[in-house]
């Protein structure tokens, strides 16, 4: 199984993360929103062993211009969905998970096929995502509701993730092992309906 190696800080702005980016000659490739389906079986089977089962529905709301995002207009929007599994967390200083990832042909079509095979969905939330790469690593600014803003740096190896975070003036050891998913899930009461729902204002 593919792995995944990412470092997450959480940040007050995303703008000295840009400037520091921009000056490093990095290349910004647009801006998104995300709509993030968990799925599990009823009994939390994937959860109890540190797994999880995603549809990500994408949304694009800006160009590659490295000015900036420019906003579009609904029907200029590109739209594309991928489904996603993620094992257990592995030892390393940073977020390191199988995974296993490929395209399906919209939200709806991969929601009702976990349905129907029995899985239920327990969380739904919105991220605001603006993707660059620096290096070998990919760079992620950001913005969930509730959570604030974040960095993430995805690379090969924790070496070229810890080259690119100082660089752009991240600090390593604050790296955050936790998902997102569990981030968010724990902000909610824990008797509040499935699937959660967090979403911007």
């Amino acid at each position: 199984m593919p792995v995944e190696i990412e470092l997450k800080v959480h940040v007050d702005s995303h703008e000295p993360i840009r400037a520091a980016l921009a000056a490093a000659g990095a290349k910004r490739f647009g801006a998104v929103v995300e709509t993030n389906h968990f799925f599990d079986s009823p009994d939390m089977g994937l959860l109890g062993r540190g797994a999880g089962l995603r549809v990500r529905e994408v949304i694009s709301i800006g160009s590659s211009d490295e000015n900036g995002p420019a906003m579009v207009t609904p029907i200029q929007a590109t739209t594309h969905t991928t489904m996603t599994f993620k094992g257990p967390q592995q030892v390393g200083p940073f977020k390191t998970r199988g995974e296993i990832e490929f395209a399906v042909g919209g939200a709806a079509a991969a929601i009702n096929l976990l349905t129907a095979v029995g899985f239920v969905e327990t969380l739904r939330f919105q991220k605001r995502r603006e993707s660059w790469t620096l290096g070998d690593c990919n760079v992620e600014l950001d913005e969930l509701p509730r959570l604030g803003r974040f960095v993430e740096v995805e690379g090969p190896t924790d070496d070229a993730i810890r080259a690119v975070a100082l660089k752009l003036g991240l600090d390593p050891s604050a790296s955050i092992r936790e998902s997102y998913a569990a981030l968010l899930a724990a902000t909610m009461p824990p008797d509040s309906p499935r699937p959660l729902v967090i979403a911007f204002d």
